[in-house]
């Protein structure tokens, strides 16, 4: 059984999409959701429960764009009907979708990222952007992160780039990925590890938790619940 992550992306099998189609949605959820099928657009792995039913259905999510009023739709969807697991774009798979004056930049943050072993993925509006070639990104859009890490030196690293990263181009949000799936924002991480946060949010794919460890320590070695 594939393992879930937070941001993991899921295509269904036709039959699947039959069934979610058949559920009582509104005209433009219906509408989004028939796009979807009709294009085999994925959607994506969102919070679990922590007392689900034992990994028969899976929460997930799709954040329409504006065609669609950007909805954001919520599922529960069998595991029986995914066809199969994958992951966003590389970060330097969206350069194009960029502003021609953030490009430079952005470049050299994905070869500086890939020179430190941190796979970066882009996600939220322009990984969706890229993915279904609609309106997802606004003026004004982030762009969300999520960076793969080996360990506190790998993350330090990896947080100091996106840091140096000119703010005047496009705004960067998103996280750390540690290698057993402890997210944590990249901002915050390098306020703790910097010693102005007395407790770090770690966030995983069945909830959250605060960390109070030293900052010298990985986010997962302690974690207490909120």
């Amino acid at each position: 059984m594939t393992p879930l992550h937070r941001h993991q992306l899921a295509w269904l099998t036709p039959a699947g999409w039959q069934r979610t189609l058949g559920r009582p949605w509104d005209a433009v959820a219906n509408e989004c959701l028939a796009h979807w099928a009709e294009q085999r657009l994925p959607l994506v792995v969102t919070r679990q429960p922590s007392c689900d039913d034992g990994g028969d259905t899976i929460a997930m999510g799709l954040p329409a764009p504006g065609r669609w009023d950007r909805r954001r739709l919520v599922l529960r969807v069998a595991r029986a009907d995914v066809l199969y697991f994958d992951e966003f774009p590389r970060a330097e798979q969206i350069v194009r979708l960029l502003p021609a004056s953030a490009r430079p930049a952005w470049r050299k943050l994905c070869a500086g990222l890939q020179a430190c072993g941190a796979v970066a993925r882009v996600h939220g509006s322009y990984g969706w952007k890229h993915l279904s070639g609609l309106d997802h990104v606004r003026a004004g859009s982030d762009i969300d992160v999520w960076v793969a890490v080996a360990g506190v030196e790998g993350a330090d690293a990896a947080a100091t780039l996106l840091q140096a990263f000119p703010a005047g181009r496009a705004r960067l949000d998103g996280e750390l990925v540690f290698e057993d799936g402890a997210a944590v924002a990249w901002r915050e991480w390098l306020a703790w590890r910097g010693g102005h946060a007395r407790a770090l949010l770690v966030k995983r794919i069945d909830g959250c938790s605060l960390s109070r460890t030293p900052g010298s320590c990985t986010p997962s070695a302690v974690t207490e619940p909120t």
